[in-house]
């Protein structure tokens, strides 16, 4: 890796008629003026999770699906797996809130394969007993099955 970095090189041509220290520091302020409104010219794309307004911005089109669970966390997960640009925005004037999900149209299929395994999460998730549902259930169990403490105390004195 490091050879490749010392092995970068830049040529610059300059039609001077006598190279000076003045006319060095221009050619390289003009390259570097170049470099900057090259790099202005080609913005990165974001991807993923983004705000409306840059969704919008990309000139691709835009649908959007309604989600009432506040469980987001999940979706943002099962979507970054399938690669979809979406945005999230909250409605707050229902009770409970509900959020909208916007996505790029091409998208369409992405986001529906996510939406699918999404909703089988959530499922999944409902059907599985609480965990303090079970602690609370075999707290009882060992409480029915243990002797108590006096009736030991008392076997003792005698």
């Amino acid at each position: 890796m490091q050879e490749e970095v010392e092995n970068k090189t830049l040529t610059l041509a300059i039609t001077t008629t006598k190279m000076t220290g003045r006319v060095l520091k221009n050619a390289i302020a003009k390259y570097l003026a170049y470099r900057k409104n090259k790099s202005r010219e080609s913005p990165v794309k974001p991807k993923g999770k983004q705000t409306v307004k840059e969704l919008v911005g990309q000139n691709q089109g835009v649908a959007n699906i309604e989600i009432t669970d506040s469980n987001i966390r999940d979706f943002d997960r099962v979507a970054r797996k399938y690669g979809v640009d979406y945005a999230l925005k909250k409605d707050r004037s229902t009770d409970p809130p509900r959020y909208l999900v916007f996505f790029k149209a091409r998208d369409g299929d992405a986001i529906t394969a996510a939406f699918k395994e999404y909703s089988a999460v959530t499922d999944r998730r409902k059907d599985r007993p609480s965990v303090l549902q079970k602690l609370r259930h075999f707290k009882e169990l060992v409480a029915a099955v243990t002797p108590s403490r006096e009736r030991r105390r008392e076997h003792d004195a005698r």
